[in-house]
């Protein structure tokens, strides 16, 4: 099919943006503005339209590595306030791994590890000068800037900025970079076109658009990055997309599915939690009953999930069966209370699928349950109307008895 890379990268950066959120404490559009700052600097140094769009692909995965390295450091017994996870090395390290599959245009190599580097030699790994790829040199810039921005269309914050810029050249970026900066700081145009509301928008018009005929078996290396980023959001969730995915492939077997089918299914269960980077670790990792204004928090996930996976021309099946994971067949499930007939069997076998993949993983308040435990809890929910009885008796055939599927 015929891929949009734009369409792709604006759908999962809406998502990333909440981690940001939630463990740096930072406001909304981070990874978009980051990205709209760089392709300003990178086009005012002249890179080609394959660069521009590398340099705002790997701008808004720049700390995709966040959530992996904050489970790491808080398991490791590390005392880390939320700005420290992002001046951990490690999340350099787990974020570049992660984007090795990523189909950038110009093969950029170590771009996200060595996105800390400054330019005077005082970075992670003491690169200077040219030594650093020039993309990372304008993240890092970008990131700066960023992080300094006042949502001020009237350019209040100016001031700020060009201090930051005039103390910084030579130290975190080069002279050309300061310069790029500082005609950013001056352009009011710029200003408004960052603000919430409209940055969005200003950086789909800014990035180059590339497409590509990509197989749903290419478009599924792709997304398997992103179920590794979504899992790694909670340690009770660091199988659970993977896990869901590898019952959909042995389920898409049993029934006989095509390879088409079958591919679409494992990208929906590597996908269908996006949405769930929307929410709170203090609920993810509650270890009680969560209150009724914790769950409904929880419950707008498979809504964030839609709203990002519709963006995707020929994500269409993907996205139902991706967000309507907790809808029932009595109506009583979540988000928009599908019943019966408004949920095709792609969509019940998600549903069934997710939660029998959740009822035998650990959560903060109990143990992992055997099949045995779970085919029980899910026999209940079939009898109640919940769920289909049908499937439900597939999964206890093809997973009775199987460790590790």
């Amino acid at each position: 099919m015929r891929f949009s890379l734009n369409e792709f990268l604006i759908s999962v950066s809406f998502a990333l943006d909440f981690v940001e959120m939630d463990r740096l404490g930072r406001q909304s559009n981070h990874g978009k503005r980051t990205a709209f700052i760089s392709l300003y600097i990178a086009r005012e140094l002249g890179l080609s339209k394959e660069e521009l769009y590398d340099t705002a692909a790997l701008a808004m995965l720049h700390d995709n590595g966040l959530s992996e390295s904050s489970l790491y450091e808080v398991s490791a017994g590390e005392d880390f306030s939320v700005n420290d996870f992002e001046r951990s090395k490690a999340h350099c390290v787990i974020g570049e791994k992660n984007v090795k599959g990523y189909p950038f245009l110009t093969a950029p190599e170590n771009v996200i590890l060595y996105h800390h580097e400054r330019y005077n030699g005082s970075g992670f790994y003491g690169l200077s000068g040219d030594e650093i790829p020039l993309i990372s040199q304008i993240i890092a810039a970008a990131d700066g800037f960023e992080d300094r921005y006042q949502p001020d269309e009237a350019g209040n914050g100016k001031d700020v900025l060009v201090q930051w810029i005039e103390q910084e050249e030579g130290i975190v970026f080069s002279k050309d970079l300061g310069i790029a900066l500082r005609k950013m700081a001056e352009d009011l145009s710029i200003w408004e076109k960052m603000a919430d509301e409209n940055v969005g928008k200003a950086l789909s018009d800014e990035i180059p658009e590339f497409d590509c005929q990509l197989s749903f078996e290419e478009i599924q290396k792709i997304t398997k990055i992103f179920s590794r980023i979504i899992d790694s959001k909670s340690h009770f969730t660091k199988r659970h997309s993977s896990g869901l995915a590898e019952k959909a492939a042995a389920m898409a077997d049993f029934y006989g599915k095509d390879e088409e089918e079958r591919t679409k299914l494992i990208i929906a269960a590597d996908l269908h939690d996006l949405g769930k980077l929307a929410v709170p670790n203090s609920i993810l990792d509650c270890p009680r009953a969560l209150t009724d204004k914790e769950f409904k928090v929880v419950k707008k996930h498979v809504y964030y999930t839609r709203v990002a996976l519709e963006k995707i021309s020929g994500f269409e099946d993907i996205t139902e069966w991706a967000a309507n994971h907790h809808e029932k067949l009595n109506g009583k499930g979540y988000p928009f209370g599908k019943k019966g007939e408004e949920l095709d069997f792609n969509s019940r076998l998600m549903g069934c699928l997710d939660i029998y993949q959740a009822l035998t993983e650990e959560r903060p308040y109990r143990k992992g349950m055997a099949h045995g435990e779970a085919m029980k809890v899910l026999g209940n929910m079939a009898g109640m109307g919940m769920i289909d009885e049908g499937i439900v008796k597939d999964l206890d055939e093809v997973f009775d008895g199987k460790v590790g599927i």
